[in-house]
Order: C-alpha cells, then sequence, then structure tokens
C-alpha cells in the first residue's frame, strides 16, 4: 500500500494512518482490567454464594458455570453473568433486583422460548442491556423505557417485529450485527426510537437498508450484507449524520442516485468493496472516504467540489482508492486546488 502526498511538502513526513476496522470492543461497565480474578473476589454480607459481591452494588457471576441465575440482593446495580451455562430465564428472577442500572448476560446458550414473558417488567432502573453470543432468534422484551444501550449481536436473529423496540424512546445505542438478519419489514420498526444515535447493522444478510430510521442517528453501519441500492434521498432526513459504513454490499453506480451521499453533516463514507465504477458525489465537509476494492477507473474533482476558489474546496484528508484500476497519472491536474487539505490518497 503507498500513500501519495498531495503536496511537496508533505513528501518526506506522510504516513499511512488508515486501519482496516473491526467491530468495535467494548469494555463491560465497572469491570475489572483483563486478567482480574473475579472468583478470589472478597464479598459483602448478603452475596449469593455462587457469585462475589466486592460492594453493595455490583455482583460478579460472570465464568461460574452457572445454569441457573442466582438470588440477587436488592440493592445490586451492576451484574455480570456473563460466560455460564445459563439456558432460561425464569419469570421472578430479577423481581428483587429493582435497582438493576447494568446487566450482561453475554455468552450463554438463552432461547426466546426459555425467557419468562415478565422477565424484565420490574426493571424500572435498567440502562444497559448486553444479550451478545446468545441464541436468541428475534429481540427480547418487552423492555423498560429507561433502556439507553441495547447489545443482541452475535445471535441468531432472523425477524424483528413491529413492535420489538416500542416504548424505547430513551434508547441511544442498538446493536444489531452478527445475526441472520435478512429484511427489516416495515417502516414502524424502528419509529419510536426517538434518541437513537448508534445502529449497527452489518454483517447480516440484508439486500435492502431498513425504512423508517430515526433522523437522531450519527453513526450507521450497514457493511458487510447483500446490499445493492440505495433509495433516493435516503439519507436527506438524517440531519446529523457523521459516520457511515456500506463497504462489503453489491453496491453498484446504477443502484446510486446522484447525490445521495452529498450529506453535509457526513464526516467519514465508507463505500469499499462494492461494484462502484465511478466516484459518487459527495459533501465538501467530508473528511474520510473509503473506496479500495472497486470498479473505478477515473478520478473526478467535481466528485468532490462543486466550485474551487480561495475560499470553497473539499475538507476531505484521507481517500482512499486502493484495488481499483488507477494509478498516480490517473490524478487530475487540478487536485492540489480541489483536496488541499488532503494528508493522503492511497492509489495502489
Amino acid at each position: 500500500m503507498k500513500c501519495l502526498p498531495l503536496l511537496a511538502v508533505l513528501v518526506s513526513g506522510i504516513l499511512c494512518q488508515y486501519e482496516d476496522y473491526d467491530s468495535p470492543v467494548y469494555h463491560y461497565p465497572y469491570y475489572p482490567d483483563a486478567g482480574f480474578d473475579s472468583l478470589s473476589m472478597p464479598s459483602v454480607q448478603g452475596c449469593s454464594a455462587e457469585c462475589s459481591c466486592p460492594s453493595s452494588s455490583a455482583m460478579y457471576c460472570d465464568n461460574r458455570k452457572l445454569t441457573a441465575i442466582p438470588p440477587i440482593p436488592p440493592n445490586v446495580k451492576y451484574l455480570y453473568l456473563q460466560n455460564n451455562m445459563l439456558t432460561e430465564i425464569k419469570d421472578g428472577a430479577f423481581d428483587n433486583a429493582t435497582e438493576l442500572a447494568w446487566l450482561v448476560l453475554d455468552y450463554n446458550d438463552i432461547t426466546n422460548g426459555k425467557i419468562g414473558r415478565n422477565t424484565f417488567n420490574k426493571l424500572k432502573n435498567l440502562e444497559r442491556l448486553y444479550f451478545t453470543h446468545n441464541n436468541l432468534t428475534e429481540p427480547v422484551g418487552p423492555l423498560p423505557k429507561t433502556l439507553t444501550e441495547l447489545r443482541l449481536n452475535n445471535n441468531k436473529l432472523s425477524k424483528i417485529s413491529a413492535n420489538a423496540f416500542e416504548g424505547l424512546e430513551n434508547l441511544t445505542t442498538l446493536h444489531l450485527q452478527e445475526n441472520e438478519l435478512k429484511d427489516v419489514p416495515g417502516a414502524n420498526v424502528f419509529k419510536g426510537l426517538k434518541s437513537l444515535v448508534q445502529l449497527d447493522i452489518s454483517h447480516n444478510k440484508l439486500k435492502k437498508l431498513p425504512s423508517g430510521l430515526p433522523p437522531t442517528l450519527l453513526e450507521f453501519y450497514a457493511d458487510h450484507n447483500s446490499i445493492t441500492n440505495v433509495p433516493d434521498e435516503y439519507f436527506q432526513r438524517f440531519i446529523s449524520l457523521q459516520y457511515l459504513r456500506l463497504s462489503y454490499n453489491q453496491i453498484s453506480d446504477a443502484g446510486i442516485p446522484g447525490n445521495v451521499f452529498n450529506i453535509s453533516s457526513l464526516l467519514e463514507l465508507d463505500l469499499s468493496f462494492n461494484q462502484l465504477k465511478n466516484i459518487p458525489t459527495v459533501s465538501e465537509n467530508l473528511e474520510n472516504l473509503y473506496l479500495q476494492s472497486n470498479q473505478i477507473s477515473k478520478i473526478s474533482m467535481s466528485s468532490f467540489c462543486k466550485v474551487v476558489s480561495p475560499m470553497d474546496f473539499s475538507k476531505l484528508r484521507h481517500l482512499r482508492l486502493d484495488a481499483n484500476n488507477l494509478t498516480r497519472e490517473s490524478l487530475p491536474i487540478d487536485v492540489n486546488n480541489c483536496l488541499r487539505q488532503a494528508s493522503e490518497i492511497i492509489l495502489d
């Protein structure tokens, strides 16, 4: 991979700063650093024998080979049940834990049919629910309206009902990646999510983008699907969208209307590993554009700049065009005028 500096003064100092991204790594809230053994943690009085409670507000039941959820003291706010052998959640399991704010159920074998219908009814303070790496085939619920973060990634979700997220008006983060979704039917699935800022539906089997997404989104990830087109004016309502990933799909020039990616708020756009032959028109405010591994054979500055003047130019800083049909000779002579803020263009 070679980085091509745009200005002579940058030739000696330019470095490739782009790194291929993976799914974001997250850390459990209030969980000790890696290497910490919760099994040897001292416990306060009232903690379940199967778990450890360093304080009255946190109970660590992770990595215990548990097959049932133990009794939970009433003051617990942070409950860790990941990496066990849980297959079910019975009604009443959390009835005594009305102060729960964060609940972690990752890496178990829980299925929808083994979750009590009223499981979450009394959790009126729940803010975060981590339910990844289980055997769910559809979202769990009903969930309390206090929820701000819901992670259901790495399950077997194949359907989402119209009322799956009903009432979650405070939800800001929703992770549905690494599932088996082929379609998100109807325009009402995400309708009530008035606070949603991050939606991840990557690594599914979607052939089209879902409709009815809330206009509050800042980050939208739909990479690694089978999407072929983007409807005209699809992103027009997203006045705050900053990060958009549609890489590893089957999008061609015929599948994108002329100005669909000309989003003034957008800072980063990833369309790599698709079937594009031309660079789509983007906003002059865009800072990072990834188009590697397409079928692009020409570069037109009109994709980046409507007008070029001392005050009008693109804010693009990083542009990846490697693994296309391009060479250094493909760069137009006016590239320095339009892309004057770019620190690198990667062509091969």
